[in-house]
């Protein structure tokens, strides 16, 4: 199984990235500094998310891949969390998609199952497209862009060759995830971090009207907070016995609505309006999301989640104040 070795070398690959960049800052919290970021910094911007965090080296992801294609010894690993893909839903470069987030994944798999070395990856709920039950099933499965479908399959290919694995393989289904170190992702940064900027520039927040039979910003997703996703992150790594591919969102859907008068509430000011749904968003877009966690409640994890309200004023703080939240007590 994974190994143990509290001195061992992790790899967080996306380590500039959003949730990459905060796993990295949660392992330092914890004292860990042994640390490889891989990360593809065409977009220098990025640099910003790792300035206060402390690692042994950094690997641009061009030569980290042709490090693992020729199974290059890396020393000695204890776990690769692989945050690093193309996170674009309205992307439809479909060989590029599939180049990143499907090959890529494969050989980092193989590489990890090879060398015995922990491997947990993102996966997404974008997995589950329109439907209503956001269960681990197939039966549930059905994605509605190119992003969802590269994710889709990778899990697949994971569930194929489940048995034969010999090293602890975790993939995390996220839901809609917000907070710190996301402003690089432009308009794939989540609605919080939005509103923000809105209220700060205008003192309006903007949403969509309703579609799909919901009100006017009454559409439903699962926020999740980046700080939960960064603590069940690291309880998987704790705990090298348990493997599977699991939701990784709060188990309860919040309206955009309640984003936004979190904003508002923290801000004290400011006022809601609605613009017309998009006609480029019609048919490809997610209008409900709940995670469905009963098979993560099952493998042991019990800590609860931070709601809306909680998580939103958290991540403000951070945006209006810079301060980082702390991801375990």
């Amino acid at each position: 199984m994974s190994k143990q070795n509290k001195q061992a070398m992790i790899i967080v690959t996306g380590g500039a990235g959003f949730i990459g960049s905060n796993i990295v800052r949660a392992l330092n919290q914890r004292g860990e500094n042994n640390i490889l970021v891989v990360d593809d910094l065409s977009d220098g911007r990025k640099f910003q998310n790792l300035v206060d965090c402390d690692i042994a080296d950094y690997l641009d992801k061009g030569d980290f891949l042709e490090r693992i294609k020729n199974n290059e010894i890396l020393g000695d690993v204890r776990a690769l969390f692989h945050e690093g893909a193309c996170s674009s839903t309205t992307e439809w470069d479909g060989k590029m998609m599939m180049n990143n987030n499907y090959e890529y994944s494969k050989k980092l798999l193989h590489y990890c199952n090879h060398h015995k070395i922990a491997f947990l990856y993102a996966s997404s709920a974008a997995t589950y497209g329109a439907g209503q039950i956001f269960k681990e099933e197939k039966a549930h499965e059905g994605p509605l862009n190119v992003y969802g479908y590269s994710k889709l399959q990778f899990d697949n290919y994971v569930r194929r060759i489940f048995d034969q694995l010999e090293t602890q393989v975790v993939g995390f289904r996220y839901f809609n995830v917000y907070g710190p170190c996301e402003q690089h992702k432009g308009t794939m940064s989540s609605v919080a971090f939005h509103f923000n900027n809105q209220l700060k520039g205008s003192g309006i927040c903007k949403l969509f009207a309703g579609n799909d039979g919901y009100e006017d910003g009454g559409q439903r997703r699962d926020f999740v907070s980046i700080i939960d996703i960064v603590k069940v992150n690291l309880w998987f790594m704790d705990h090298p016995e348990k493997s599977g591919i699991y939701n990784l969102g709060t188990g309860k859907s919040q309206a955009f609505n309640d984003v936004a008068n979190a904003v508002l509430k923290y801000h004290g000011k400011g006022k809601l309006e609605y613009i017309p749904f998009p006609d480029h968003l019609k048919g490809v877009y997610q209008s409900f999301t709940e995670a469905d966690i009963s098979a993560l409640r099952k493998m042991g994890y019990q800590a609860p989640f931070l709601s809306v309200e909680e998580g939103v004023k958290v991540y403000m703080d951070f945006l209006n104040k810079g301060i980082f939240p702390v991801y375990e007590a």
